[in-house]
């Protein structure tokens, strides 16, 4: 089990929000020694609670103006409902994020889009054609005030 004391808080905070920082900055900004720091940096990746790295992409900058949250309802409430649901979303470039959820839809799903238009032909073509699917509601971001996706 790996140690929940401070030392482990700060390295999870500074390389959530600065995943590529090097080592020796990491280690003299939470007051340790370059090798204890990569220790405790390597022990958080070998335990699975640092995932990973990634790049934090600009949708916008990336031709995709359009976000939107969707809740989606499913018409039977079954595994196998579920799986073919799930298959066909992953299969969609639109959708970045998929969601099982409790409440009154199963699933909220994030999709980043062109503009109004492209959202459209995915919430026709590709949603709408899911013969699971028996709600879409439609949530459009306007601003993102707070966004600590990573």
């Amino acid at each position: 089990m790996i140690k929940k004391d401070n030392y482990n808080k700060q390295i999870l905070q500074e390389l959530s929000q600065h995943g590529r920082i090097a080592n020796t900055e990491l280690a003299e900004k939470i007051g340790l020694s370059p090798s204890a720091c990569l220790r405790r940096v390597q022990e958080l990746e070998n335990s699975g609670i640092i995932r990973g790295y990634r790049a934090i992409l600009d949708s916008e900058l990336l031709g995709n103006g359009f976000i939107a949250y969707v809740t989606v309802g499913l018409g039977e409430h079954t595994k196998g409902s579920q799986d073919a649901f799930e298959r066909a979303i992953a299969n969609a470039d639109e959708v970045t994020e998929c969601h099982n959820v409790t409440g009154s839809f199963e699933y909220i799903l994030r999709v980043e889009t062109s503009n109004l238009k492209t959202y459209k032909t995915f919430h026709t073509d590709i949603l709408g054609t899911l013969p699971q699917v028996s709600t879409i509601t439609t949530h459009v971001v306007m601003d993102s005030p707070k966004d600590q996706r990573a």
